[in-house]
């Protein structure tokens, strides 16, 4: 097959959608496929071209001048490339592939990341739809997504391309017990509610340390409100044992080191980090919303806690800090079962999506032709 992702970039910061769609774009190069990546470019570039992808630089700004010289730069990438599948991963590729594929013969796949947000229905442009977990399908069919365009493929990341083997990482030497979180810094990845839990129990575990480990817009508001924080006699200055950490390239080292990890979204299709801190050994507290009950085994794998609830983070921190055989329990069940969690089957299943679509438009074809021939 001839396959092109679309996405708005490829930079290494972090983005989850980006890291699924190098991680697919590599797998498939690998599996014998002819694999290209349109995107504004970015640091993956080098991988991607080490697994022999090619990159075409495609601009998707929301300027109205720039989309129009985007989808004439698409027309060039789809003429140059001839792709026989189209994957866009982000709402502008799905609309630029979907409106201009007339006279071109490809299959159009899109995957929804997020579907909170209302730009996720265009993703039904596409002829299927790839939903990361059965939350966010569920999400799209009340959207009114037919059930028949959706397929659901499992996110995962373990054994990417991206990274090293979980045992070529070493730890950091963090503060012990250690609580973190790997997310961006916006309010609804739930960094208030975290920062707000933590205040409520430093005084009971004065050894406690909180890491903050991402980077985003609103960073500085919440380093304002660690900074407000007043001196207290019992628990001292909590601001030095609250720690942003700014975006990490490797965060498995501040995984493997850490005892307690939290995931406090209000939304999330699916919670792919919380993937890795299973595989690095973390004791898990994330919010039971969307997908992330699925990625944590239905409750078998982390503790889940109501999203927006500062004080029922903090019983369940005080739960496992407060008992180590707690700790150890759920520290061993967030290991097991990971092996659904790898890159290589979900770039196996999406092919098995992309062979679908072709095989059904090759039957297509056969059909129409013989009725070409039979109406001579």
């Amino acid at each position: 097959m001839r396959i092109l992702h679309i996405t708005n970039h490829i930079q290494k910061i972090g983005n989850g959608i980006v890291n699924v769609a190098v991680d697919l774009a590599c797998l498939q190069s690998k599996d014998g496929h002819d694999v290209a990546v349109a995107s504004a470019g970015g640091e993956y570039k080098a991988l991607l071209e080490s697994h022999g992808v090619t990159h075409f630089q495609l601009d998707q700004s929301r300027t109205p001048l720039n989309l129009i010289k985007a989808a004439w730069c698409y027309r060039g990438i789809v003429q140059e490339f001839q792709p026989d599948i189209v994957h866009a991963h982000m709402m502008t590729g799905v609309v630029l592939a979907g409106v201009l594929r007339s006279r071109c013969e490809y299959s159009l796949v899109s995957t929804v990341h997020n579907e909170f947000q209302r730009s996720a229905v265009l993703m039904g442009l596409a002829d299927r739809v790839i939903a990361v977990s059965h939350a966010v399908a569920d999400s799209m069919v009340q959207r009114r997504i037919p059930k028949s365009k959706l397929r659901v493929v499992s996110n995962g990341t373990l054994g990417s391309p991206r990274h090293k083997s979980i045992k070529d990482y070493q730890p950091l030497p963090l503060y012990r017990p250690a609580i973190a979180t790997v997310a961006g810094m916006y309010s609804r990845k739930g960094i208030t509610e975290l920062i707000e839990a933590f205040v409520k129990i430093a005084a009971d575990f004065p050894q406690v340390h909180l890491y903050l480990i991402g980077d985003g817009p609103e960073r500085s508001m919440f380093e304002a409100m660690v900074q407000k924080i007043p001196f207290s006699n019992t628990c001292g200055d909590l601001r030095q044992r609250i720690h942003f950490e700014g975006f990490q390239p490797e965060p498995q080292c501040y995984m493997l080191a850490t005892d307690i990890f939290v995931l406090a979204s209000h939304h999330e299709s699916f919670g792919l980090v919380l993937t890795e801190a299973r595989e690095a050994g973390c004791a898990i507290i994330a919010s039971d919303v969307d997908g992330i009950p699925e990625t944590l085994d239905n409750r078998q794998a982390g503790l889940l806690v109501p999203p927006k609830d500062s004080k029922a983070l903090a019983d369940a921190l005080v739960q496992l800090l407060s008992d180590p055989k707690q700790m150890h329990k759920w520290k061993s069940r967030a290991k097991q079962n990971l092996e659904r969690f790898s890159a290589k089957r979900v770039s196996k299943e999406t092919l098995a999506v992309y062979r679908e679509l072709i095989t059904n438009y090759l039957e297509n074809r056969i059909v129409q032709i013989k009725e070409l021939f039979a109406s001579k």
